[in-house]
């Protein structure tokens, strides 16, 4: 049985047709424009679909990154992608149908200790990815400045 630990809103205010402004309930948050692409919108910020893959793929790496620094963890050691894969259902409705998020850790971030056991786990601590996967399939890999893997998940 799940226990709720806590709760976070979050306002959105439209601006002009599809373009809303959040507002975070954070102090030093700045307000973000969300808009949709033409051409109901004018695409002057990420829509939905963006959002969600952006914060995916920034679970993904603080939760790798929280793993083998910890507390110390080196500046500009991590650079990653996601491609997000756009289909149409079977109502011809359009639908996020995979998340693909490429990590590419540097030197410095893989010379820990808890690098073979932090390939393991990561992933199930990342709270955005593991509540998506639940509906949405969502690919992992790992690999180092040199580009060679050293992680992949399905």
């Amino acid at each position: 049985m799940s226990e709720e630990i806590g709760k976070f809103t979050i306002q959105l205010e439209q601006e002009d047709d599809y373009a809303f402004r959040v507002k975070f309930d954070l102090k030093k948050a700045p307000d973000i424009i969300m808009d949709e692409p033409p051409p109901l919108g004018e695409r002057n910020g990420p829509n939905a679909s963006r959002m969600l893959a952006a914060a995916a793929a920034n679970c993904l790496s603080a939760s790798l990154m929280f793993c083998l620094a910890k507390e110390d963890v080196p500046a500009r050691n991590v650079h990653t992608e996601v491609t997000c894969t756009m289909i149409r259902n079977e109502k011809k409705r359009l639908r996020v149908g995979r998340l693909d998020v490429s990590i590419t850790a540097g030197d410095e971030l893989l010379a820990s200790r808890k690098l073979d056991r932090c390939m393991t786990l990561f992933e199930d601590f990342c709270v955005v990815t593991a509540s998506i996967r639940e509906g949405i399939p969502v690919g992992v890999e790992v690999v180092n400045s040199a580009g060679d893997l050293l992680h992949k998940a399905e």
